[in-house]
């Protein structure tokens, strides 16, 4: 059964976002030969996957790509907090579909929350997800207090933002200004979910993780190669960035190592095929 409500919260037209948070888009906008779809984490904004998007788009012009910006995210934390995992996964879903309908072959490619949202439509469209890349992916509960979510969100509005865990200095995040504890639980509420699925992954795989990440746990990258079924899945360690890593010291590594691996995977694709 898919789990992927319709009544989905809609984005309010003319509503203001901040600043270098919008959607983002590049290469061709017909057919193309590949797809890459981007994918920004919870409280976060596509300015932190736009560098991996343009450093694509400036290896392979010819690349369709799409970053866009998941439903009450890029605005103060009382519009994300009326929306939940479903929301954030039927954009992204959509986003996929769309971006499939003219591209031979998609990868999907995310950060934190959206390596779990990666996870999940590779989940729900095993045969048609040509790869992922994920970052730190989020996709089970990282600290005790997390537990209390359930209870903390009835009685507290927010916490202080998670954003900007960047090791490399005057480098900084943008996204939501405080941690809105309703839309937490939902993110909570959506890693089972994630997580009694992944056997259901068979595309290949490459995960990218820190050393040293102030928001999620090193348990989530062994969870996820330990249970996805996929045949070809490689991981990276990064010994010089903290959460956003897209935006920190090996910001390079993760984003040549995304162009070899669409160019390796592609590249064995077209030889079976032919």
């Amino acid at each position: 059964m898919n789990d992927v409500e319709t009544d989905t919260v809609e984005e309010p037209a003319g509503e203001a976002l901040l600043p270098g948070t919008e959607p983002w888009s590049a290469g061709p906008t017909g057919r193309a030969a590949t797809g890459v779809l981007l994918c920004h984490g919870f409280t976060g904004s596509p300015q932190s996957m736009r560098p991996w998007g343009e450093y694509l788009a400036g290896r392979h012009p010819e690349y369709a790509i799409e970053l866009p910006l998941l439903p009450g995210h890029g605005r103060p934390w009382q519009r994300l907090q009326q929306t939940g995992w479903q929301d954030w996964f039927g954009a992204l879903d959509r986003a996929f579909v769309e971006l499939k309908a003219r591209c031979d072959e998609v990868y999907v490619m995310g950060l934190s929350m959206g390596g779990g949202l990666a996870l999940r439509l590779a989940e729900q469209h095993p045969t048609e997800v040509a790869g992922l890349v994920l970052v730190n992916p989020s996709v089970t509960r990282n600290k005790p207090a997390e537990a209390l979510l359930p209870v903390l969100s009835k009685v507290v509005g927010s916490i202080p933002a998670i954003a900007s865990d960047v090791k490399k200095p005057g480098m900084k995040e943008i996204g939501t200004d405080r941690t809105p504890l309703k839309a937490a639980h939902s993110l909570s509420r959506f890693w089972p979910i994630v997580t009694r699925d992944l056997p259901k992954v068979t595309a290949p795989l490459l995960v990218l993780h820190s050393a040293e990440d102030h928001i999620v746990h090193p348990r989530n990258t062994a969870l996820v190669l330990e249970r996805v079924r996929s045949a070809d899945k490689r991981e990276v360690l990064l010994h010089e960035s903290y959460h956003v890593a897209t935006l920190d010291n090996d910001a390079e590594l993760i984003f040549s190592s995304s162009a070899d691996f669409v160019e390796r995977v592609g590249a064995r694709g077209a030889e079976a095929a032919s």
